[in-house]
C-alpha cells in the first residue's frame, strides 16, 4: 500500500511542508524580516505556520509538536508571551525550545507537526 505525500513549495534543498493523509510536517520557518525584534519575528513565523497549515487543510488546534530554535535562550520569555497569545485557549502541543546558531539576524525559527 502506498501513502500519498503532498509537498508545499518543494525546492532543491527542502519542502516548506510535507503531509500524509493524517499528518503535516513543516520545515523550520523564520520570519524573514530580521529588522524586527524577537516578538515581531515570532509573530511573522506563526503567521507563516497558520498559512502553511491552512494549505494542508488543518490549523494550530491540531498541533502535535513544536521545536523552537532561539539564537539566545534569554529571549525565551518574550517568545513564550507571543506563543501563548497565538494559541489562546487551545491545548498546548509537545514542545522543545533550544538554543541554536541561526542565520545572521534571525532570532527565532519554529518547526511544527500537526494532525491533518
Amino acid at each position: 500500500m502506498t501513502t500519498a505525500i503532498d509537498h508545499l513549495n518543494s525546492g532543491e534543498i527542502l519542502s516548506q511542508g510535507t503531509a500524509t493523509e493524517t499528518t503535516v510536517y513543516l520545515c523550520g520557518l523564520t520570519g524573514g524580516d530580521t529588522s524586527k525584534d524577537v516578538q515581531g519575528q515570532t509573530r511573522d513565523v506563526l503567521a507563516k505556520i497558520d498559512a502553511c497549515l491552512a494549505h494542508f487543510g488543518t490549523d494550530k488546534s491540531k498541533l502535535l509538536s513544536a521545536v523552537i530554535y532561539l539564537d539566545d535562550l534569554r529571549r525565551k520569555p518574550a517568545v513564550n508571551e507571543v506563543w501563548q497569545e497565538w494559541l489562546g485557549d487551545l491545548a498546548r502541543p509537545a514542545r522543545a525550545c533550544v538554543g541554536a546558531q541561526l542565520e545572521m539576524g534571525t532570532q527565532v525559527e519554529i518547526m511544527v507537526t500537526a494532525a491533518r
